[in-house]
């Protein structure tokens, strides 16, 4: 079994390398999102994962907030959504040749942790986005967590969130490492659950909604690997 998840693994991050290349070639040639969503599902769809949707979209979302296991997280949520996606990441991701470039055409926002420039920065990325209508999507832990507990959640999407009072939408997402782990050389297709939960508008004035958002989501990671066990 882990031969095959070997080979498995190859297979898939060759699939994932030639959908980026595809959508760096597209991105002149069509209307964003486009490029993207062909190759989120280019990658879908020839590596065989599936994913079940729970819960309910809210069309008004402006900011995504999702746990992030696995390097195949980001092309779950775009083939999710029709929405035009503007990922925050670390600025160190944007300096890794070819990913980085994935990344910068599409005008997805770098972060620099502390550094109060690049909050600035920021936050005049996102006014920009959102003015264009795209839906801020990050990842609050701001790294993958493989051992099923989220991370405790870093304060820029708070920042965002309470400073435009952006209607959020928390995603989570259930065990994606265990079907692609790039640390571990491992990929097996599964069906992914995704679980859209209530949306709700960031108030400035909520010290802790960040950090009760993360209890939330754990939560109902939690109870939802119990359900699958059962």
């Amino acid at each position: 079994m882990k031969i095959l998840a070997h080979i498995n693994w190859f297979i898939a991050t060759t699939i994932i390398f030639i959908a980026l290349t595809f959508s760096i070639i597209m991105y002149p040639l069509l209307p964003r999102p486009y490029a993207r969503k062909i190759a989120a599902w280019f990658v879908r769809l020839s590596t065989f994962f599936s994913v079940e949707k729970i819960g309910q979209e809210d069309p008004d979302a402006q900011m995504f907030l999702v746990n992030h296991q696995s390097d195949i997280d980001i092309g779950v949520i775009e083939t999710l959504t029709s929405k035009d996606i503007t990922w925050v990441a670390k600025k160190a991701l944007f300096d890794v040749p070819f990913f980085g470039l994935a990344m910068s055409l599409p005008e997805d926002i770098e972060v620099e942790r502390e550094s109060k420039i690049s909050l600035i920065k920021l936050l005049r990325a996102a006014k920009d986005r959102l003015k264009k209508k795209r839906v801020l999507t990050i990842f609050p832990e701001g790294t993958r967590s493989r051992t099923g507990r989220m991370l405790p959640f870093k304060s820029g999407a708070k920042v965002i969130a309470d400073k435009y009072k952006l209607k959020v939408q928390p995603i989570v997402l259930i065990e994606t490492a265990k079907c692609y782990n790039i640390k571990n050389f491992y990929y097996m297709p599964k069906r992914i659950k995704a679980i859209f939960l209530d949306s709700f508008v960031a108030d400035p004035d909520d010290p802790n909604w960040l950090a009760e958002l993360r209890l939330k989501m754990q939560k109902v990671y939690d109870e939802e690997v119990k359900r699958e066990k059962k």
